[in-house]
């Protein structure tokens, strides 16, 4: 077998499931995804990274979307939050001190057969391999950070790692923004990055990979704060972000994690898991981590990192609560919540990805009724020109109204402007409405009022 073949997952994208109406929908979504330009795979010409994904012109947009919403929502609307953006690539030291070097491992197994490597905590049945039937070696711990050099050469370099959380940047700086923010305990800070797991067992399309991006915030509070009534108007808040992007709640489950399965720093964690079509499995979470870390990092590096509090004259290192989550994650169930098929009268088939405008890739497409005369595709392109200042829009001249539309509707643009001979005369123009496929005539002069009562 090629190194290329080894690398890449046996089936497409990685899927691993067994209900086939599952697989069906995923193989779909899948298909759509690298066809329409939202991800495709790795290194593909050189025969794909296990893995690893690239995120098309339609997968970008869909992604910031969500990063940009969850911004606004978790950091600017809220007067006790800040920002960061704090590095990839941070001391060693940082994270021997969180204790990641050692305990950020998981076992590993081998198949004495086809070689194949997992998780045995991951398999449903851990006596056989999945692949081939064969049998695994003893277990062995693996550390799932990867490893980098900073220097010119290995020997002479500072060893390092890449990060797998954003988290340990905020504690790192945590003093230092709190001296330049003017905030006062609580307060939080977050912030949206890359981050990297040496995952052995990975799969399901973009749900588990080796590079993702985390939104992550730490919520200082008082040690004598009611802990589990702030953790809970979080989860809460949380909740609204679902609300928020479109993603309905019957779909999710506080899943509590006991105490032996819980990460060494946690005294309470719920995974916020997600019913997708492979299974319910962990989306985002919420976890109280009591001072663990600012106490790890004030032993290691000498430096004090209390709060004073004004009022009570007290200093104290502050308790954290941590919601987290994975945005990769989030856009996979936006797209399995997105997906429609829809039998029209004629037979034939539309699908569909019924995104709410806000996180939709294009908010509104626009177009020339006949791409042949030049003075309905100078009006359209004037409207064009004047939308694409406020809003992502799409620009489609290519064949037949009725493809146009139908293109549209596969990559989830909520509105479709069609300028035609009225328009002209009576400067409006027809908005055809995605999911009703209802068509209204508007003025042209409310078109951009329309689109931004439309993405409130």
């Amino acid at each position: 077998m090629r190194v290329a073949d080894k690398l890449r997952d046996s089936s497409a994208f990685g899927l691993r499931m067994t209900n086939t109406m599952s697989v069906d929908l995923m193989e779909k979504i899948v298909s759509l995804c690298k066809r329409r330009g939202f991800i495709y795979p790795g290194s593909e010409i050189y025969g794909g990274l296990a893995s690893t994904y690239d995120f098309g012109p339609l997968g970008v947009e869909l992604k910031n979307n969500i990063k940009k919403l969850w911004w606004k929502y978790f950091v600017q609307d809220r007067e006790d939050m800040v920002g960061l953006d704090g590095g990839i690539l941070l001391s060693p030291k940082i994270w021997e001190a969180s204790g990641h070097v050692k305990n950020f491992k998981d076992a590993l197994v081998e198949c004495k057969q086809c070689h194949l490597r997992f998780r045995p905590d991951k398999l449903k049945d851990a006596s056989k391999c999945p692949a081939c039937g064969g049998r695994f070696t003893d277990p062995k711990l693996f550390l799932g950070m990867f490893k980098t050099t900073i220097g010119a050469t290995d020997k002479e370099g500072v060893g390092a790692y890449l990060r797998p959380e954003t988290a340990q940047a905020i504690f790192a700086d945590y003093k230092s923004v709190l001296d330049s923010a003017n905030k006062k305990i609580p307060f939080g800070i977050g912030q949206v990055g890359k981050a990297f797991r040496n995952e052995i067992t990975t799969g399901n399309f973009i749900f588990r990979v080796l590079e993702f991006d985390l939104a992550e915030l730490e919520y200082f509070i008082a040690p004598d704060a009611d802990w589990n009534k702030i953790f809970d108007e979080w989860l809460s808040y949380i909740y609204g972000f679902a609300d928020l992007i479109g993603l309905p709640r019957d779909k999710f489950f506080n899943h509590e994690i006991p105490d032996a399965e819980r990460a060494f720093y946690s005294k309470r964690t719920i995974d916020i898991e997600y019913q997708f079509p492979f299974g319910q499995d962990e989306l985002w979470a919420i976890a109280y981590r009591t001072n663990y870390d600012l106490a790890a990092h004030q032993k290691a590096s000498g430096q004090n990192l209390e709060y004073f509090d004004e009022a009570t004259k007290k200093r104290f290192l502050p308790h954290v609560i941590e919601p987290t989550f994975g945005i990769e994650r989030t856009m996979l169930a936006l797209l399995v919540e997105a997906y429609k098929e829809d039998k029209l009268e004629n037979g034939e088939t539309r699908v569909v990805l019924n995104f709410k405008p806000n996180v939709a890739p294009y908010k509104m497409a626009v177009f020339p009724l006949l791409a042949n005369k030049d003075n309905l595709v100078a009006k359209a392109r004037e409207i064009y020109q004047n939308l694409k200042k406020d809003f992502n829009v799409y620009w489609d001249e290519r064949g037949n109204i009725g493809k146009r539309y139908r293109s549209q509707d596969e990559i989830g643009t909520p509105f479709c402007v069609t300028v035609d001979f009225d328009s002209l005369e009576n400067n409006d123009i027809t908005v055809r409405d995605r999911d009703s496929m209802k068509q209204e005539r508007i003025d042209i002069k409310d078109l951009k009022k329309f689109l931004e009562e439309k993405l409130k």
